[in-house]
């Protein structure tokens, strides 16, 4: 099978394009064929060394895709030959042919297309986990999104708007700005302009941090009694918080690691249908995908590396 692989640690440059052996399928697996693979900052991290990456020689990133069923193990059961299914949470992804336990299959309702389901997985369950888990904000609070044209931040911001929340955000350039302004967010900061953030001290009711770097600035953002959901570290590692201060003025910091929810196939599928009901009633739109194809993996890495995205990038073999 052709697939996208590594052997050292690096830029880029390291990553090559050429034939590896098929996966050897196990009883609970299903081999499924790559219709499209979601690329995330994550595997930019893990072949830099920075991420746990699963221990293969050579190295297959990739830990997202959704394609059709072809071969099922001894053990699975009832998952029909040719069947369309989504996968958040399996490694080797970045190939012709991956091997997917049974638990991490996710089926796709009727009206949600391959594309779809991909551009909107990952990230669409991490939103659906921050609003109904890690936050739950009431109808009209006010909430602000670090990154808010982001492939988390779009689905979030819409998420919560159709559910009655005040959405703010920031955005690095004014065509992600253009962007979370059409979907209904009430404002959008320049993230790169000085003094931006001096006048939103005290005013939010959550912020959602998935920047790292930015931890401190989004807790002087919170009222008293406000909460930062912290879900990620795109923009570096934070920086150390004083738990003094939070204690003086009742703020929390809430964070949590999506794969503790989950926890196997029934919860996929509950939580999968919540996320795309969202999509079926036209309360979510998001912006069309990039796509380049697998061989072409190490412009994909630079594109998104550098910022350029607004939407998803996908792989397509």
């Amino acid at each position: 099978m052709k697939a996208l692989y590594f052997k050292n640690f690096g830029t880029s440059a390291v990553l090559d394009y050429g034939e590896l052996p098929e996966p050897v399928l196990q009883a609970d697996e299903v081999l499924v064929k790559t219709e499209y693979i979601g690329l995330n900052f994550a595997d930019i991290y893990r072949r830099k060394g920075e991420y746990h990456i699963e221990n293969n020689k050579p190295y297959i990133n990739g830990y997202e895709g959704v394609g059709k069923i072809v071969k099922v193990g001894s053990g699975v059961g009832q998952f029909n030959i040719g069947r369309e299914v989504l996968f958040v949470d399996v490694p080797f992804a970045n190939a012709e042919y991956v091997a997917v336990p049974r638990d991490n299959i996710i089926h796709l309702p009727q009206g949600i297309s391959s594309q779809l389901a991909v551009s909107v997985g990952l990230q669409g369950l991490t939103a659906d986990f921050l609003a109904h888990d890690l936050s739950k904000p009431n109808e009209g609070d006010q909430v602000f999104i670090t990154g808010i044209s982001g492939g988390v931040g779009q689905i979030l911001a819409q998420m919560l708007i159709s559910e009655g929340v005040s959405v703010y955000g920031s955005a690095s350039t004014k065509a992600k700005k253009k962007l979370a302004l059409s979907f209904g967010v009430k404002e959008v900061f320049p993230s790169r302009e000085k003094g931006w953030s001096d006048k939103l001290a005290g005013k939010f009711d959550v912020v959602y941090d998935g920047v790292g770097k930015t931890l401190n600035q989004n807790i002087s953002f919170l009222k008293n009694r406000g909460k930062v959901i912290f879900f990620g570290m795109a923009g570096g590692t934070p920086p150390q918080v004083d738990l003094i201060d939070l204690l003086a003025h009742s703020k929390s910091i809430l964070t949590g690691d999506l794969w503790d929810y989950l926890i196997n196939f029934e919860e996929r599928q509950q939580r999968s249908q919540r996320l795309f009901s969202y999509f079926l009633n036209e309360k979510i739109a998001i912006s069309e995908p990039t796509i380049f194809s697998l061989a072409d993996g190490k412009k994909a890495h630079d594109y998104l590396e550098e910022g350029k995205n607004i939407g998803k990038v996908l792989l397509k073999p």
